[in-house]
């Protein structure tokens, strides 16, 4: 560990007030040194220590470890970094803070709160499979496009899962007692017919992330009216879109106007047809608990050409996290539209085990098609590619 870490509280964001600028550099520093440290667990620490007082630095130590719950094996390293953050011990400094370009930004248009962005320049075009954050914004155009169908049937085309609710029903052994004993009750005592209960039946929540790198970006457009469709199609649907930053489209896709809706995703997002960190942005979704709660149990599909740059190891490690939390994982690129395609890339062959399905997204049809399948059990990957993987 570098014993002379820096720490530079002055790109604190401003909505906080500046007495809590040491501890937001806190959670800042030990995200440096690879803690997995998600911004509700940052607003936690300063709450925890609001609530204590505080009257002594333990009561901040004691924050500390209860919100961001250091691993017992980095324990050690953890209380170094508090010693070296809150008393002095050594200098702490961290280079470059605030204009870190390999942590993906997080964006979540429910939240009111904006983070700080970078200049804005257009870009025509992204540079292919680039890990270099280029920021840029797109308009679309109203092309007529309609997935009426898709928006109608998609809501009874998901899988489903067992409810704890119940619901009535004719036939079943499962007897509701309370229904049954006021039948009884309204009876005079008399026996009537049982009253029967089954587990009600719900559709699993449809999860898609969509890849707006510059390499993706003749297929982004398309990629949003279905997700502008999905979201219409079922009320469980979430939509977050990644290249070098992480966003989360859903508030602005359930806008009933098509046109506004996709105007307004298309502004919030900040990185279309810029760099490519699929890995990166991918972990940065996994380690918000809110955001990772909508992968567990759902049907997640990944619209991406999976073309990671540098190692995959970071990608390969979410996509069994991915594959581990959700019911069905399935990876849909433009790629395998050409006849040609065989899954040879590295980041490929790494994920493939992880996942359920490799379809072709390289149109609205097929994409659709797929959707609209996803109630049916997954065949095998090499049956579903066709090209004996």
């Amino acid at each position: 560990m570098n014993k002379f870490l820096v720490c530079d509280t002055a790109s604190v964001p401003g909505e906080l007030p500046r007495g809590s600028a040491p501890l937001f550099g806190f959670a800042r520093l030990l995200r440096r040194f690879g803690f997995a440290i998600a911004p509700e667990q940052a607003i936690a620490f300063m709450q925890a220590v609001t609530l204590l007082g505080p009257r002594s630095m333990d009561d901040i130590r004691r924050s500390a470890v209860a919100t961001f719950a250091p691993a017992p094996e980095r324990r050690v390293e953890f209380d170094a970094l508090f010693e070296s953050w809150f008393h002095g011990e050594a200098r702490v400094n961290i280079e470059g803070e605030g204009q870190d370009e390999d942590e993906p930004q997080i964006k979540d248009n429910s939240d009111t709160a904006e983070e700080e962005t970078g200049p804005v320049q257009e870009e025509t075009g992204g540079e292919l499979t680039s890990g270099t954050e280029q920021l840029s914004i797109r308009a679309f155009a109203n092309d007529g496009l309609r997935l009426d169908a898709l928006e109608r049937k998609l809501g009874s085309a998901l899988p489903c899962r067992r409810s704890f609710r119940t619901v009535r029903t004719a036939t079943g052994k499962n007897l509701d007692i309370r229904r049954s004993m006021r039948k009884i009750l309204s009876a005079d005592g008399d026996i009537p017919s049982p009253q029967l209960r089954r587990q009600q039946r719900v559709p699993r929540r449809l999860l898609l992330l969509l890849d707006v790198s510059g390499s993706m970006k003749l297929h982004t457009e398309d990629y949003l009216k279905v997700a502008y469709a999905a979201v219409h199609g079922t009320g469980r649907a979430e939509v977050f879109c990644f290249g070098t930053r992480l966003t989360r489209l859903t508030s602005a896709l359930r806008i009933r106007n098509r046109e506004q809706a996709l105007a307004q995703a298309a502004a919030l997002v900040e990185d279309w047809d810029g760099g490519t960190r699929i890995g990166g942005t991918l972990l940065a979704f996994l380690s918000v608990p809110r955001f990772s709660a909508f992968a567990r149990g759902a049907v997640v599909v990944i619209l991406s050409d999976a073309l990671e740059r540098g190692e995959p190891t970071e990608m390969e490690s979410a996509f069994r996290r991915f594959a581990a939390s959700a019911h069905r994982l399935s990876l849909a690129t433009p790629l395998a539209g050409d006849p040609r395609f065989r899954p040879e890339t590295e980041a490929l062959r790494a994920i493939l085990p992880t996942l359920d399905d490799l379809v072709d997204g390289s149109s609205v049809a097929g994409l659709t098609k797929f959707l609209l399948s996803l109630g049916r059990a997954a065949p095998q990957i090499e049956t579903m590619s066709g090209r004996g993987l």
